[in-house]
């Protein structure tokens, strides 16, 4: 009798569960579905995912709540400065001369300023008949950032260099140090400068591409490297001058010699995703809050333009997405993966940007305990978007995503 009322109660209770998984994940039916489900959950101890089913989630596990997103903000920031600046944007930088043969260069914040840039714009200069460059002033004041510090990481990495109005090489130095101490440019478009000596005394031998901003005025040690680097290329090319290296405003009188123009923002969302760059993120971030508010370019401005895109597009709140930067590097990020759903939505026809890795379109984003993805699966040339956010201390990503393009499959096969 009582092994009769326990199967009889087995029986009841499986129906129960049956009933339950039915109506959360209507293709749950199978008992592999239910198997795949049971796996994916059990890696999550805290965090969340979502997978587009078309009319409704496909899978989902705390898709409302809000975590850490790390790098998979840039897909957001992208999507948002794409609608605001628009693909073809591109970055400015003016240069002006004075009477006195003095050169004003005003930077508005182009992350792409580098050395081949330089070159060509130099060139440029020579093209014009200029022949001589006193004093080289740079004026950095369309940016006003304030609590930079949290947004770094505090180290010399390259992805921890703070963000300027201009600045060369992505704030970073590329510097060679042989094994008898001798300092070299590690890169063949950019020539020795007496800064790489002073970054270069302490390090060993070998080669170091290190952000110049670590313990450094970001503004002060920009100006310092954009100066050395203007002016070895102005040498290079044989336009004569000498003269100091400050920062300044462009007197009001003075009409630019010359605009530079950058690449297009489209051109620079994919190199962005692929190495995850998160100066080349905040300096589009800024870019966003300066285009509808005007410059100087600040934090504030800049979160106030995107979070008023993401209600009126997207009809985002605070309660699905806070971003304070963009790059994903604050803690302060939080995002749910049904909001990123709905981004990756809307960023379906660039999906092309981001990295094409095992058939899917996919964006990752890591800090200490905060592991996440999020993307497109490629099903018979139907992107079918996903998102997975950890913020655990076990990184499990890659198998949660496995299991649930696995799920997504067996899925597809009951249908």
């Amino acid at each position: 009798m009582k092994t009769e009322v326990q199967s009889i109660l087995r029986t009841i209770i499986f129906n129960i569960l049956t009933v339950i998984i039915v109506s959360t994940f209507p293709s749950h039916a199978s008992s592999a579905n239910v198997d795949h489900i049971a796996k994916i959950d059990a890696l999550v101890e805290n965090g969340g995912y979502a997978v587009d089913g078309g009319t409704g989630f496909s899978a989902a596990l705390n898709s409302e709540k809000q975590y850490i997103p790390a790098s998979i903000l840039k897909i957001a920031t992208a999507y948002a400065a794409l609608q605001i600046l628009g693909p073809e944007f591109r970055f400015e930088t003016h240069f002006y001369l004075d009477d006195v043969d003095n050169l004003y260069i005003k930077g508005f914040g182009d992350p792409y300023l580098i050395s081949e840039e330089i070159r060509n714009i130099i060139a440029c200069f020579k093209g014009q008949g200029i022949k001589l460059i006193q004093d080289i002033i740079i004026d950095d004041s369309a940016f006003e950032i304030d609590d930079v510090e949290q947004l770094s990481g505090g180290s010399d990495n390259p992805y921890d260099a703070l963000n300027t109005a201009l600045a060369v090489n992505f704030n970073t130095v590329n510097i060679q140090k042989d094994k008898t101490g001798r300092i070299l440019s590690a890169e063949d478009q950019t020539p020795i400068l007496p800064l790489m000596f002073s970054l270069g005394k302490k390090l060993p031998s070998g080669n170091h591409r290190i952000n110049i901003t670590v313990k450094n005025s970001p503004q002060n040690i920009s100006t310092r490297y954009a100066g050395e680097l203007f002016r070895a290329i102005q040498h290079e090319l044989k336009i004569e001058g000498e003269g100091s290296i400050k920062s300044g405003k462009v007197p009001e009188n003075l009409e630019p010699v010359y605009v530079h123009h950058s690449r297009t923002l489209r051109e620079m969302i994919a190199p962005l995703m692929l190495y995850s760059n998160n100066y080349i993120a905040n300096q589009i971030f800024l870019a966003c809050g300066s285009a509808e508010m005007g410059y100087p370019a600040t934090w504030k401005k800049a979160r106030k333009v995107m979070a008023r895109l993401f209600q009126k597009e997207l009809g985002l709140t605070v309660k699905d997405i806070k971003i304070v930067e963009g790059s994903g590097l604050s803690r302060e990020n939080l995002i749910t993966p049904a909001a990123m759903l709905a981004i990756l939505r809307e960023f379906k026809d660039n999906a092309d940007l981001l990295p094409f890795e095992k058939g899917r379109r996919i964006k990752s984003g890591t800090l200490k305990g905060v592991y996440s993805y999020a993307g497109y699966f490629n099903n018979k040339e139907n992107l079918q978007r996903f998102v997975l956010i950890l913020n655990q201390k076990k990184n499990v990503r890659d198998k949660l995503i496995d299991h649930i393009e696995k799920y997504i499959r067996v899925q597809k096969l009951n249908d």
